[in-house]
Protein backbone atom coordinates (compact mmCIF):
# COMPACT_ATOMS: atom_id res chain seq x y z
CA UNK A 1 0.00 0.00 0.00
CA UNK A 2 1.32 3.57 -0.87
CA UNK A 3 -0.08 6.49 0.31
CA UNK A 4 1.09 9.70 -0.34
CA UNK A 5 1.83 11.83 3.31
CA UNK A 6 -0.33 14.84 1.32
CA UNK A 7 -3.89 12.83 0.48
CA UNK A 8 -6.72 13.34 2.60
CA UNK A 9 -8.35 10.50 4.01
CA UNK A 10 -11.69 10.31 5.79
CA UNK A 11 -13.20 8.21 8.95
CA UNK A 12 -13.54 4.36 8.79
CA UNK A 13 -11.27 4.09 5.53
CA UNK A 14 -11.21 0.28 4.18
CA UNK A 15 -8.34 -0.96 2.14
CA UNK A 16 -8.85 -4.73 1.62
CA UNK A 17 -6.45 -6.98 0.61
CA UNK A 18 -4.60 -3.68 -0.01
CA UNK A 19 -1.66 -5.31 -2.79
CA UNK A 20 -0.97 -2.85 -5.27
CA UNK A 21 -2.66 0.20 -3.57
CA UNK A 22 -1.71 3.74 -5.08
CA UNK A 23 -2.92 6.77 -3.44
CA UNK A 24 -1.39 10.06 -4.85
CA UNK A 25 -0.62 13.52 -3.08
CA UNK A 26 -3.70 15.42 -3.83
CA UNK A 27 -5.70 12.50 -3.39
CA UNK A 28 -8.93 12.87 -0.96
CA UNK A 29 -11.01 10.18 0.24
CA UNK A 30 -14.77 10.62 1.91
CA UNK A 31 -16.03 8.65 4.69
CA UNK A 32 -16.72 5.04 4.90
CA UNK A 33 -14.83 4.05 1.24
CA UNK A 34 -14.11 0.41 0.89
CA UNK A 35 -11.25 -0.11 -1.24
CA UNK A 36 -9.89 -3.69 -2.93
CA UNK A 37 -6.29 -4.64 -3.89
CA UNK A 38 -4.52 -2.87 -7.01
CA UNK A 39 -6.62 -0.21 -6.69
CA UNK A 40 -4.83 3.19 -8.26
CA UNK A 41 -6.02 6.61 -7.28
CA UNK A 42 -3.50 8.48 -10.30
CA UNK A 43 -2.51 11.76 -10.83
CA UNK A 44 -2.32 12.97 -14.75
CA UNK A 45 0.42 15.87 -14.88
CA UNK A 46 3.23 17.17 -12.45
CA UNK A 47 1.78 20.48 -11.85
CA UNK A 48 1.25 21.91 -8.58
CA UNK A 49 -2.54 21.62 -8.53
CA UNK A 50 -5.35 19.42 -7.87
CA UNK A 51 -4.49 16.27 -10.27
CA UNK A 52 -5.88 12.83 -8.38
CA UNK A 53 -9.58 12.12 -7.59
CA UNK A 54 -11.53 13.10 -4.81
CA UNK A 55 -14.07 10.09 -3.87
CA UNK A 56 -16.92 10.88 -1.82
CA UNK A 57 -18.83 9.13 0.80
CA UNK A 58 -19.34 5.20 0.82
CA UNK A 59 -17.67 4.92 -2.58
CA UNK A 60 -16.82 1.02 -3.06
CA UNK A 61 -13.58 0.72 -5.88
CA UNK A 62 -13.50 -2.41 -6.90
CA UNK A 63 -10.33 -4.53 -7.27
CA UNK A 64 -7.78 -3.44 -9.88
CA UNK A 65 -9.28 -0.14 -10.62
CA UNK A 66 -7.83 2.63 -11.83
CA UNK A 67 -9.09 6.32 -11.37
CA UNK A 68 -6.86 9.06 -12.98
CA UNK A 69 -6.49 12.83 -12.79
CA UNK A 70 -8.63 15.36 -10.69
CA UNK A 71 -12.42 13.64 -11.33
CA UNK A 72 -15.11 13.42 -8.91
CA UNK A 73 -16.52 10.13 -7.60
CA UNK A 74 -20.05 10.98 -5.68
CA UNK A 75 -21.31 9.63 -2.71
CA UNK A 76 -22.81 6.12 -2.44
CA UNK A 77 -20.81 5.43 -5.98
CA UNK A 78 -19.58 2.13 -7.60
CA UNK A 79 -16.68 1.57 -9.70
CA UNK A 80 -16.17 -1.62 -10.81
CA UNK A 81 -13.33 -3.95 -10.95
CA UNK A 82 -10.55 -3.49 -13.68
CA UNK A 83 -12.44 -0.35 -14.31
CA UNK A 84 -10.59 2.49 -15.93
CA UNK A 85 -11.91 6.07 -14.96
CA UNK A 86 -11.66 9.29 -16.41
CA UNK A 87 -14.27 11.24 -16.05
CA UNK A 88 -16.80 12.54 -12.68
CA UNK A 89 -19.02 9.38 -11.73
CA UNK A 90 -22.39 11.38 -10.16
CA UNK A 91 -23.53 10.17 -6.91
CA UNK A 92 -24.92 6.52 -6.52
CA UNK A 93 -23.91 5.61 -9.95
CA UNK A 94 -22.04 2.57 -11.41
CA UNK A 95 -19.24 2.65 -13.39
CA UNK A 96 -17.65 0.04 -15.31
CA UNK A 97 -15.04 -0.66 -17.99
CA UNK A 98 -12.22 1.05 -20.04
CA UNK A 99 -12.90 4.25 -20.25
CA UNK A 100 -15.59 3.79 -17.32
CA UNK A 101 -19.11 3.98 -18.61
CA UNK A 102 -21.94 4.96 -16.01
CA UNK A 103 -24.57 2.68 -15.97
CA UNK A 104 -24.51 0.85 -18.82
CA UNK A 105 -28.28 0.13 -18.76
CA UNK A 106 -28.32 -1.01 -15.19
CA UNK A 107 -31.62 -1.02 -12.95
CA UNK A 108 -32.06 0.93 -10.13
CA UNK A 109 -32.77 -2.46 -8.59
CA UNK A 110 -29.77 -4.06 -9.79
CA UNK A 111 -27.60 -1.18 -8.34
CA UNK A 112 -29.48 -1.51 -5.08
CA UNK A 113 -28.69 -5.61 -5.28
CA UNK A 114 -25.21 -4.47 -6.15
CA UNK A 115 -24.83 -2.87 -2.69
CA UNK A 116 -21.46 -4.03 -0.60
CA UNK A 117 -22.83 -7.14 2.03
CA UNK A 118 -26.06 -7.79 0.14
CA UNK A 119 -24.38 -9.39 -3.17
CA UNK A 120 -25.73 -12.98 -4.22
CA UNK A 121 -24.67 -16.14 -2.49
CA UNK A 122 -24.74 -18.64 -5.43
CA UNK A 123 -23.95 -21.56 -2.81
CA UNK A 124 -27.08 -20.62 -0.70
CA UNK A 125 -29.05 -20.14 -4.40
CA UNK A 126 -28.05 -23.92 -5.43
CA UNK A 127 -29.03 -25.55 -2.10
CA UNK A 128 -32.30 -23.65 -1.99
CA UNK A 129 -33.12 -24.84 -5.81
CA UNK A 130 -31.71 -28.39 -4.66
CA UNK A 131 -34.19 -28.65 -1.55
CA UNK A 132 -36.83 -27.39 -3.77
CA UNK A 133 -36.16 -29.79 -6.60
CA UNK A 134 -36.38 -32.30 -3.86
CA UNK A 135 -39.79 -31.67 -2.60
CA UNK A 136 -40.96 -31.92 -6.16
CA UNK A 137 -39.60 -34.97 -6.77
CA UNK A 138 -40.76 -36.31 -3.34
CA UNK A 139 -44.06 -35.31 -4.17
CA UNK A 140 -44.38 -36.76 -7.63
CA UNK A 141 -43.05 -40.33 -5.66
CA UNK A 142 -45.88 -39.95 -3.38
CA UNK A 143 -48.27 -39.44 -6.50
CA UNK A 144 -46.93 -42.37 -8.16
CA UNK A 145 -47.12 -45.29 -4.51
CA UNK A 146 -50.44 -44.08 -4.14
CA UNK A 147 -51.18 -44.99 -8.17
CA UNK A 148 -49.53 -48.53 -7.73
CA UNK A 149 -52.08 -49.48 -4.58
Amino acid sequence: IEIHPGAKIGRRFFIDHGMGVVIGETAEIGDDVLMYQGVVLGGTSLEKKKRHPTLGNNVVVGTGAIVLGAVNIGDNARIGAGSVVISDVPPGAIAVGVPGRIGLGFSAKEIQALEHGKLPDPIADAIQFVMKRQGQLEERIKKLESLDR
